[in-house]
């Protein structure tokens, strides 16, 4: 990918982080750290690597994305509003009455959204469901799942990892969004799960380890997931929580707080914010 193509997807990002601090300020509740860790993740898979499309959000050529740790549903909405799943405005209703956004991933009221989520562990089996049946239709399509570190201390992690690696589900290709930090303190401190990268592999996948703020290392490593035969791939993103933003990097404190009017005054000045993005 060119210069130019990688600055414009890095734009993109900026641009992201500007309306999740702007969604989570006016909501006033949600989760601020871990949306912003993952965003550029997110950014590189729907910009640049997914086949999905709004005029087309069922058709059986689509990608599919499952974000396991659904708290980070604000980069989500981010990038299905940038796309067109839904207007922009709507991102100032996150977690209002008759929302259609609400705090975690519903699919039942959110257009893009794949599967619900929000109770952590689940989605990496969610993932392999959909891989199976894609198999089954024969349809050539890419699952691609996002699990926090933290949301890899649940057991029922371990169990999909397995599965993935037992029925061969190469069209799975998993993220770790490797903040080190969850809701309550260092993941080392809370229960430890280095290494991580052993464990995968022992487990029977293909792992790559990226910074996980840099979208070309981001798209390598996607595109060597993708000539995986016979092996589901897992990429360890390693990420800062609350990246962009100054005050909010590497702090667990932030994990589960929103921006108030001068913290996103500030947060906006930093990421050069210039009018009204959403």
């Amino acid at each position: 990918m060119s210069t130019d193509n990688l600055n414009e997807l890095g734009e993109i990002a900026r641009r992201m982080r500007i309306d999740i601090l702007k969604m989570l300020h006016a909501a006033g509740s949600g989760h601020t750290g871990g949306s912003l860790s993952c965003i550029d993740i997110l950014v590189a898979l729907y910009f640049s690597v997914m086949k999905h499309s709004p005029k087309d959000a069922k058709g059986d050529k689509r990608d599919k994305f499952v974000l396991s740790k659904g708290h980070g549903a604000p980069a989500l909405y981010a990038v299905l509003a940038e796309s067109g799943y839904f207007d922009k405005s709507e991102l100032l209703k996150l977690r209002k009455m008759k929302s259609s956004l609400s705090g975690h991933p519903f699919s039942r009221s959110t257009p893009g959204v794949e599967v619900t989520t929000g109770s952590l562990g689940q989605g990496l089996s969610q993932a392999n469901g959909i891989a199976l049946a894609d198999r089954l239709n024969g349809f050539d399509t890419n699952v691609f799942c996002v699990m926090g570190d933290g949301e890899i201390q649940e057991g029922q992690v371990w169990e999909a990892a397995m599965t993935a690696a037992h029925y061969k589900l190469d069209k799975v290709i998993a993220f770790i969004d490797n903040n080190q930090l969850q809701i309550d303190g260092k993941v080392e401190d809370v229960m430890g799960v280095e290494p991580i990268s052993d464990k995968w592999r022992s487990f029977g996948w293909e792992v790559d380890e990226i910074d996980g703020h840099d979208i070309g290392a981001i798209l390598g490593a996607i595109d060597k997931a993708r000539k995986s035969v016979g092996k589901p791939t897992l990429i360890r993103a390693r990420t800062v929580k609350g990246k962009g933003v100054s005050f909010v990097e590497g702090k667990a404190g932030w994990h589960g707080k929103t921006p108030n009017d001068e913290e996103l005054e500030m947060a906006l000045k930093e990421l050069s914010a210039e009018g009204s993005v959403v």
